[in-house]
């Protein structure tokens, strides 16, 4: 048996490998599909969820080596009551294009800002780095982490 906590909530998954990735575990048994899968392999960044407030490639890591750590994911981010901050701007800048890897960059972002609430643009592009969007909406991608860090400090 498997315990997981995601997003706040308890589970105790049956039947389930532990070596089978988080990425899975997450859409396939919990019904958490905004996480998406890109690659397989952690070069995309799209399948980004948090570890413990930490951004990690849930595609590359298992299940089983959760432990005690909290996973979140796009669901998760934000109360139900409220729109997280990263959301509100990504909506504001019109970031999405085809919107596939949008999770998993809010996801990243979202760690970034938490680590660091007033990031350069250098900052932003070299955490952002590994998160790639077909579209090419990087620029707008910049401006709208810009406007959730001054959002969150107003």
């Amino acid at each position: 048996m498997i315990k997981l906590k995601v997003n706040g909530e308890a589970h105790q998954l049956e039947n389930i490998d532990p070596e089978t990735p988080l990425l899975w575990v997450l859409r396939d048994t919990l019904g958490l599909t905004g996480t998406k899968y890109g690659c397989g392999i952690s070069m995309c960044g799209a399948c980004t969820v948090h570890l413990d407030g930490e951004a990690i490639r849930s595609c590359s890591f298992s299940v089983g080596d959760i432990g005690d750590s909290e996973v979140t994911t796009i669901e998760g981010l934000a109360a139900e009551d409220e729109e997280h901050p990263l959301l509100a701007a990504w909506k504001e800048h019109a970031v999405p294009q085809c919107g596939y890897c949008q999770t998993g960059q809010i996801m990243n972002a979202a760690a970034l800002l938490s680590e660091n609430p007033e990031p350069t643009d250098a900052e932003v592009d070299e955490a952002m780095w590994g998160n790639i969007c077909r579209c090419g909406t990087y620029i707008r991608i910049r401006a709208a982490i810009h406007s959730a860090a001054k959002g969150a400090q107003s």
